[in-house]
């Protein structure tokens, strides 16, 4: 009998499962679960602008037990949500159907995370996409030493029309100045975010604050060019569209009092690179045909390294609106190359066999004296054709 006492106190003892349950559990404070959504945060941008951190409470314990309770400890400061999102940026955007413009004001961004502690030198960079990266770059000026920089700056695309805010999305990065770094490094954006444009009303500005993302990139496919303008990498869930040329922003306008038609070259905008820099030299060549001379051709000055230049340059054609009328403008735009041809980049006609805007801006101007009308017109990849 000892030995069977014996063997039998050595053996473990068979628990229940409710009794393990009952031992093992502690019914302390139950705490909030946190939702998903809190640590991976998603970007609605026509829904409620503000996204604010939920600050999860703690429920009121039972009075129910009676033994005294173990306090939890706090959470980690690394799940927090506070330091899994990359910060907030506040900005405006404004669709002025009226200028065919695209205004984006930059306010301010909080809570940025950079990769190094302390502060921080940002700007923000912003892309209209799809489209190539160099033609619709803008950024702001750089805010040093904060992690809270105050921008208050407006980047504005010239040339946006209404075909271009149903396609097109809006891109803002937030990123750390490379020049301000010892040694110097490009680094990757501290966060980023898209706005899709197709939901801007008209004449009506809109303010969001957003919270940032990281940037997400997808290899480019081999077939594309990549030499001209083009990264490797492109945007992920961008539709690579067909090539575009830019356009440009002209003023006719038929002057009784000197006789004569004046075309104005105002400025073109998201034109193509041409360039190993991702850049062109792009100037304008006018030609009214059917004329013989010199004055029936112009040019404009050359614009070094830029997408968007400006010109503001006027040229005059004398003769009666009548037989203006019947003859066509040619209107091209071109790469400066030094000791090499110059690269063809588009071009436009404008005359009454045209189509759409382009023949209601020429019959607009020549239907009658002194009326100034300033319109953007695409530009076309193949060289503009002469029929006699």
């Amino acid at each position: 009998m000892a030995g069977t006492a014996a063997v039998s106190s050595r053996r473990p003892q068979r628990v229940s499962m409710q009794e393990h349950m009952a031992i093992d559990v502690n019914p302390g404070p139950i705490r909030p679960i946190h939702l998903i959504s809190d640590y991976f945060p998603h970007f609605y941008p026509f829904a409620e602008p503000a996204l604010r951190t939920p600050h999860p409470r703690r429920a009121v314990a039972p009075d129910v037990c009676s033994a005294p309770q173990l306090q939890p400890d706090p959470e980690p400061e690394g799940d927090s949500d506070d330091s899994t999102t990359l910060g907030t940026l506040e900005f405006t955007l404004l669709f002025d159907a009226d200028n065919s413009a695209l205004h984006c004001t930059a306010h301010c961004a909080k809570g940025l995370k950079p990769p190094a502690s302390g502060s921080v030198d940002t700007y923000v960079k912003a892309n209209l996409l799809p489209g190539a990266s160099k033609a619709s770059q803008l950024r702001t000026r750089t805010v040093r030493g904060t992690r809270g920089p105050v921008w208050e700056e407006t980047l504005t695309y010239h040339g946006f029309t209404c075909q271009d805010a149903g396609r097109k999305t809006l891109r803002l990065c937030v990123c750390e100045d490379p020049r301000l770094r010892r040694p110097r490094r490009r680094m990757p954006p501290l966060g980023e975010l898209r706005v899709p444009l197709r939901k801007l009303v008209p004449n009506r500005a809109r303010s969001f604050n957003v919270c940032l993302e990281k940037r997400r990139l997808t290899k480019r496919p081999k077939n594309l060019d990549t030499s001209r303008g083009m990264s490797l990498y492109e945007e992920a869930e961008t539709e690579v569209t067909g090539e575009e040329r830019g356009r440009i922003l002209l003023s006719l306008c038929y002057s009784s009092r000197r006789g004569g038609l004046l075309v104005g070259v105002l400025r073109c905008a998201h034109l193509a690179p041409m360039d190993a820099n991702g850049y062109s030299d792009p100037f304008v060549r006018l030609f009214l045909h059917p004329n013989v001379g010199e004055k029936s051709k112009y040019k404009t000055s050359v614009r070094k390294k830029t997408l968007n230049p400006e010109f503001n340059e006027e040229f005059f054609y004398a003769g009666p609106r009548e037989e203006l009328a019947q003859k066509t403008l040619l209107v091209s735009v071109w790469d400066y190359d030094l000791g090499t041809a110059n690269d063809f980049i588009g071009g436009v006609q404008l005359s009454a066999w045209a189509s759409g805007e382009r023949q209601r801006h020429w019959r607009e101007c020549l239907g009658r004296s002194d009326h100034r009308l300033d319109l953007w017109h695409p530009l076309d990849g193949a060289p503009p054709q002469l029929h006699n």
